[in-house]
């Protein structure tokens, strides 16, 4: 298979021929907007730069394709949910042994990107991408066709591990083709594709065990790969040009990471945005006992609050991406997002507490309405802030990025339940805690204050 998947001339909506900018200046993050201002003299000056223009004014196949394989992480665990019940009948296995295919998928997508960011750094995007996805439906597929739980946990752990290709290689490709506030307004864009995912994904599951068993729902994930695979195939292009990609094996992998984290702001950002993401971990781990066991509430009830919540959190991520971002500095953005989720944090814990009373389930769903939807400010802006320092290792940054978030999250939602099911307390802890700490992170590390940044440490190639 060619590596450019045709051709040699681009006839997608991707070109490779993007120029780089360095670590952003002050003059840049001051005045986001200036190098938009005349974008025709710029393209007559810069022939590449009006090609890769063009490329991205097309780039609406590409948000599809990005947002393809961003929500298939989340599809492949949320519309496997509805299933579990009568996986563990079929497959005679204990109810805990059957959670462990959620946890091994879990654990795959974590571990996964660590392998993968490298290997694109090194290889290109394309191609552990397409190897990637290959696998994730070859494991798929045999998840399907398990005969034993042991046999459906070792393959969801594979499946997890070839998923997380899309997740890392994603992020990526937006750092190859942007820069600055369009990296951020892409972000936001992509938040609407991988917020709604898991809004459908079991409402998908649980339509097609009305008319098949629990394996159709792998038969049915295996046919997403298959389409995506294709997709990928044919219309995603190379982004990183051979000039730009790493060479050296795993010690060159790890040295580059090390350089990464040594980066204080980069590990700023990528701290910040991982505890945010275990304030959002313990809301999806606490709030079907909060709402139904301690508040008496039905599961449709229950589905309907998740939605709503998930809508503010896309809603406020498309505020920030069309009208925040080129108009406000993105680290202001970023700390508006952290105090509101603060605050909601500390609001829920004086709520479940009793200091108010016992309140109802109105003013609790509306706490975790406020804490949801202001991720929408924090999830982007951390992400394309960590990117855009380090145009040299995109791969590798954003594998950092997102074990980070999956590990300090798998960390945070055990804790929620420490103290039984008939409490709130413990979620609001875990929420106020870890939102503390991002706010920590931010300001010790990232020290949005200052006008410049240093420039990041180089990488050995």
């Amino acid at each position: 298979m060619p590596e450019s998947g045709g051709p040699s001339t681009p006839r997608g909506p991707i070109s490779t021929d993007r120029p780089q900018t360095d670590t952003p200046t002050a003059a840049t993050e001051q005045h986001p907007a200036a190098s938009e201002q005349h974008p025709a003299a710029s393209e007559q000056q810069h022939p590449v730069a009006a090609a890769t223009t063009a490329a991205r004014r097309a780039g609406l196949l590409v948000t599809l394709v990005l947002g393809g394989l961003t929500a298939l992480p989340p599809l492949s665990m949320d519309m496997y949910l509805p299933a579990l019940p009568e996986v563990t009948r079929s497959l005679s296995a204990p109810a805990a042994t059957v959670q462990l295919t959620l946890t091994a998928c879990l654990a795959g997508m974590a571990l996964g990107q660590l392998v993968v960011g490298p290997m694109s750094d090194k290889w290109g995007r394309r191609r552990p991408l397409l190897v990637g996805m290959l696998v994730y439906v070859a494991a798929t597929a045999v998840c399907a066709l398990a005969p034993s739980a042991e046999l459906l946990i070792a393959f969801r752990l594979l499946q997890g591990l070839a998923g997380a290709a899309g997740i890392v290689i994603a992020r990526a490709v937006v750092r190859d083709l942007y820069d600055g506030v369009e990296m951020a307004r892409f972000f936001s864009t992509l938040m609407l594709i991988s917020g709604v995912a898991p809004i459908i994904a079991p409402l998908i599951g649980g339509q097609i065990l009305r008319v098949t068993d629990w394996r159709g729902v792998f038969y049915v994930l295996a046919v997403v790969g298959v389409v995506l695979t294709f997709v990928v195939w044919k219309w995603l292009h190379e982004t990183l040009p051979a000039d730009r990609r790493h060479s050296g094996g795993v010690g060159a992998a790890l040295r580059t990471m090390r350089g990464l984290l040594a980066d204080r702001v980069f590990t700023g950002y990528t701290l910040a945005g991982g505890l945010a993401f275990a304030v959002l971990f313990a809301y999806i781990s606490a709030s079907p006992f909060v709402v139904q066991e301690i508040y008496g509430a039905s599961p449709q009830t229950f589905s309907l609050l998740f939605g709503v919540n998930s809508v503010g959190l896309v809603v406020v991520g498309q505020i920030n991406g069309k009208l925040l971002v080129g108009r406000v500095s993105l680290d202001k953005a970023l700390g508006a997002g952290l105090a509101v989720i603060t605050l909601a944090a500390l609001a829920l814990l004086l709520m479940t507490s009793g200091v108010f009373g016992k309140p109802g389930l109105v003013p609790v769903a509306a706490g975790l309405f406020v804490l949801m939807s202001a991720m929408g400010l924090t999830l982007p802006n951390t992400n394309a802030q960590a990117l855009m320092r380090t145009p040299h290792a995109a791969g590798s940054a954003s594998a950092l990025l997102g074990t980070s978030s999956f590990l300090i999250g798998a960390v945070a939602s055990p804790l929620v339940g420490i103290a039984g099911e008939r409490t709130a307390v413990p979620m609001a802890v875990v929420q106020l805690v870890c939102a503390l700490a991002a706010v920590g992170c931010f300001l010790g590390l990232c020290r949005p204050w200052r006008a410049a940044r240093t420039a990041p440490p180089t990488m050995d190639r």
